[in-house]
């Protein structure tokens, strides 16, 4: 019997197909986390943490998200949102059947620089569809739970782990292997999904022509709102998620240095995750009930907190580990990638609310890659997890007192009420193309 079409989706239905990008996402990173030990002994032995630094600064983690996020977020404004998902986990699937059948370095780089790409054009996609999308009064709860779906990756991913360890490689490939299955069936369920009427209407209805990237570029940074909004963001995600891609990719690490085993680590991890999906779901009921900046505020101080145990707690006390597994998991809840993904859809005006989303994500993977590419060498050395640890807490110390001082006043405003109060207009497609010089059909509507 032939497969159809997948059934139309609304509502909750459509914001769960849309956050398994988030799944794979961080899926993706906690697989290479994982992996990289496996890896590591069967093509680069002698490795001093010079080349795992690399593949994780290439991966989904960084760069290779990084440049997919700077690509898909215009495609995503130009050719509308519902075409990336179209390609996207198409694309994330190639990546991971490289990795998974990877026989030797370079091709263990090409899947994850393949992966990374596709990351990073669906994710900013996944938010700027959920925010135009959800009802006004529980957007902040559609939006996380593409965080409860970021949450549920490294929880599987490091439980799959702990369960595979023994198969050595061969495990690791299984669970590569299991985010591509996953991404097909995601991608075949998303063909049910309809194109974001909030862009259908910004650029003057079904036939009608979006701005070029170009323009669209153009009119993001000739607004003094807009750049003021993109410093915000990127200061408060860059600073907060150098801490969040390091615990993801190099915890075990860490816990290595700490006297854990392999088995152990993985089990660890998979704990802390378990509060990190609490912390989610605590995000999810009050982010429209409760103030956003003190919100904020409560999340930021228990990441601070939580990274001043790890460093500063005796070393080889289960106390230390427990007890920031416990504050970091459940910071991440009203964490500031959760409020990014929230406050990113509402500062920009339709026409180029995916561009900016990508910029910002762009921004924040490239800052990763660079840490990524020293972190795991100082790691190494004499006092190595102090020093990273200093500057950590540095990081999440300037994004919370960021966030809670500009915290935006957003909270229940529809997003065109929004649109209004900041830009003194609707931003439709017709007036990017006018401020630009470039003249519109009669066809194509304002």
């Amino acid at each position: 019997m032939p497969i159809g079409r997948p059934k139309p989706l609304t509502g909750w239905k459509a914001t769960a197909a849309v956050s398994m990008s988030n799944y794979i996402d961080s899926g993706s990173i906690i697989a290479i986390a994982t992996s990289l030990g496996f890896w590591g002994a069967a093509y680069f032995p002698d490795d001093s943490g010079r080349i795992a630094g690399l593949l994780a600064a290439f991966s989904s983690n960084a760069f290779g998200a990084a440049v997919g996020a700077l690509i898909g977020g215009p495609l995503c404004d130009k050719y509308g949102r519902k075409f990336i998902y179209t390609y996207d986990l198409l694309l994330y699937a190639v990546g991971g059947l490289i990795a998974t059948f990877a026989m030797n370095l370079p091709m263990l780089f090409v899947g994850f620089i393949v992966i990374g790409l596709a990351v990073g054009a669906s994710v900013p996609a996944g938010w700027t569809y959920i925010a135009e999308s959800a009802p006004t009064h529980q957007r902040g709860r559609h939006i996380g739970a593409t965080q409860l779906a970021w949450s549920v990756g490294p929880f599987i991913g490091f439980g799959l782990a702990a369960l595979l360890s023994p198969l050595g490689l061969v495990g690791s490939r299984i669970i590569f292997a299991h985010l591509v299955v996953i991404a097909l069936v995601t991608w075949y369920i998303r063909q049910g999904l309809y194109e974001s009427e909030a862009w259908q209407k910004s650029k003057g209805g079904q036939q009608a022509k979006a701005p070029s990237i170009w323009t669209s570029l153009r009119g993001l940074f000739s607004r003094k709102a807009n750049i003021t909004a993109l410093l915000f963001l990127v200061a408060i995600y860059t600073f907060w998620n150098q801490a969040a891609s390091q615990n993801g990719i190099f915890l075990p690490t860490i816990l290595s240095s700490m006297g854990f085993g392999t088995l152990a680590s993985d089990l660890f991890s998979m704990l802390t995750w378990a509060f990190v999906i609490i912390g989610t779901i605590v995000f999810m009921v009050f982010v429209d009930k409760v103030s956003y900046r003190w919100f904020f505020l409560v999340g930021g101080a228990m990441a601070v907190v939580s990274w001043v145990v790890l460093v500063f707690g005796p070393s080889t006390a289960a106390a230390t580990a427990f007890g920031y597994a416990i504050l970091w998991g459940l910071s991440s809840g009203p964490s500031a990638q959760a409020f990014y993904s929230v406050w990113s859809p509402e500062l920009f005006a339709t026409p180029y609310r995916a561009g900016a989303q990508g910029l910002v994500f762009f921004t924040v993977r490239v800052a990763s890659g660079i840490i990524s590419l020293v972190f795991p060498v100082i790691l190494m050395g004499a006092n190595g997890l102090l020093i990273d640890g200093l500057i950590l807490i540095a990081f999440l110390l300037a994004s919370t007192l960021i966030g809670t001082i500009f915290a935006p006043r957003t909270q229940g405003k529809e997003l065109r009420e929004i649109e209004i109060e900041r830009y003194g207009e609707v931003v439709s497609a017709g007036l990017l193309d006018a401020e630009a010089g470039r003249p519109r059909t009669d066809d194509e509507g304002r």
